[in-house]
């Protein structure tokens, strides 16, 4: 048979015919699809199993909640003094706030819109900075409150505290309240509604 003829013969079979791997080639393939899929799928348990438990850890850690806040209306009589704390001299509006207290006594907490809502800077933030107070009716109402030098007011009256009160407040704290007070003054501006 010519050499050429033999060659064409030979390509043509190689390239037609469909040899089947070497069954160890298939078991090691098939183990290694198997144990990716097996690992995979137990990653994703474990990953769902830990946020679980952080979720449910830091909701257990929190011993009070407010959500939403009113301004002070002083009234220039003992009524606006709010567990021993006067009021502010002028009206101020809250459009809204939002806190939580972790048992560790941390505050981390987002108000928005803390303005005048009376008086010559009607709608101003009054240079202001502020801080907050956190009083418990179990504990006599002592005074546990963020840093005393504030935050200060954006121009929009938003604010964040992210700190934590001093000293710690008693678990439980019964009678929850916080109120957002005037770091020149000490009197407050807004209150915390509790959750």
């Amino acid at each position: 048979m010519n050499p050429m003829v033999r060659l064409s013969a030979s390509l043509f079979s190689t390239s037609t015919s469909n040899p089947k791997p070497p069954k160890s080639a298939i078991s090691r393939r098939s183990f290694l699809g198997t144990s990716l899929v097996v690992g995979g799928v137990i990653f994703a348990i474990v990953a769902i199993t830990q946020s679980a438990l952080a979720q449910n850890s830091a909701l257990a850690q929190n011993l009070v909640r407010f959500s939403g806040g009113i301004g002070v209306i002083p009234t220039g009589s003992a009524n606006t003094t709010v567990r021993g704390v006067t009021a502010a001299g002028q009206i101020w509006v809250i459009q809204d706030l939002a806190a939580d207290v972790k048992q560790d006594g941390s505050i981390r907490l987002d108000g928005r819109g803390l303005l005048l809502g009376s008086g010559n800077a009607v709608g101003s933030n009054a240079n202001a900075s502020v801080f907050a107070t956190l009083f418990c009716a179990n504990d006599g109402n002592v005074q546990h409150s963020s840093n005393l030098a504030g935050v200060p007011l954006e121009a929009n009256g938003d604010f964040r505290i992210d700190d934590t009160f001093s000293p710690a407040p008693p678990n439980p704290c019964t009678s929850p309240v916080l109120l957002i007070r005037s770091a020149g003054s000490g009197s407050w501006f807004a209150a915390g509604i509790p959750r």
